[in-house]
């Protein structure tokens, strides 16, 4: 039952890093700014960073148990999404914005980060 839980929360955050990654990637930084508020403060290239960050983060959940393949690598990359999760949750305070999803979604990438520790492969 805790495979299970595990696999769903790594394909919904999965999910939710590729869309949100893929996003900052591929829309003009100009574009963003109007719903992520946050985008004005930043250079494009970091954006783009960050982005690229969350895509790369969203692989390495899925991809080490797909393959079998360095399964170490899935606690990782939580931990590392679980990092950008603390600095989206700091950002989206101080520019007194909503920080609930970010909470979940660290919440999440820590539940996997554990679940995966205690429950190898």
């Amino acid at each position: 039952m805790l495979n299970t839980a595990l696999v769903i929360a790594q394909g919904l955050l999965a999910g939710v890093f590729t869309l949100a990654g893929g996003v900052k990637l591929l829309v003009p930084r100009e574009k963003l700014q109007k719903r992520m508020h946050w985008a004005a403060s930043w250079p494009r290239g970091r954006v783009k960073l960050l982005g690229l960050a969350e895509v790369l983060g969203a692989l390495g959940l899925v991809v080490p148990g797909v393959t079998g393949i360095a399964p170490a690598l899935t606690v990782l990359a939580a931990l590392c999404l679980l990092v950008l999760m603390v600095g989206a949750i700091e950002t989206h305070r101080r520019f007194g914005e909503r920080i609930l999803p970010a909470v979940i979604v660290g919440a999440l990438c820590l539940l996997v980060a554990v679940g995966h520790s205690v429950t190898p492969g």
